[in-house]
């Protein structure tokens, strides 16, 4: 991915508890914030999604894009978008996990283009926000 934005946090978890609740998409807007819907399209082999409708509400605007997911067990998985939406014409990410003493360092990298025109540290900050928050909802819905 280039020209990407990450952030990482520790979780109180292993990553086979983690990569699960990452892997039920359509739990989503009970803990990640923006997110409104998550539509599992198509499943591979493994039970995990590997196309998804995403619904998300990002300041101004709500959008719905098409995604398609690469799972490495429990290791990362990684998105890239397959339809674009009314606004998000670009959108890459990835979360991967390193376990270690019983928690789990968590990465979320992500980059995302759209059609309005925004200079690039808005754009960052932006992602930034996104990637933190749902880093958030993620540990607290983990560990709770």
């Amino acid at each position: 991915m280039a020209d990407r934005t990450s952030s990482s946090i520790t979780v109180k978890a292993g990553k086979a508890e983690i990569m699960a609740v990452i892997a039920d998409l359509e739990a989503y807007p009970t803990w990640a914030s923006g997110i409104r819907g998550f539509t599992v399209q198509k499943r591979g082999e493994d039970g995990r999604p590997s196309r998804a409708a995403l619904t998300f509400e990002g300041g101004p605007f709500t959008d719905t894009v098409g995604l398609a997911y690469t799972w490495e067990g429990d290791d990362r998985v990684a998105w890239k978008l397959v339809e674009a939406g009314s606004v998000v014409t670009s959108l890459n990410g990835s979360y991967t996990l390193d376990e270690r003493d019983g928690a789990t360092e968590v990465i979320y990298e992500m980059s995302v283009d759209v059609r309005v025109r925004l200079l690039g540290i808005v754009k960052r900050r932006a992602e930034k926000h996104i990637i933190d928050s749902a880093l958030k909802g993620l540990k607290r819905h983990v560990e709770s």
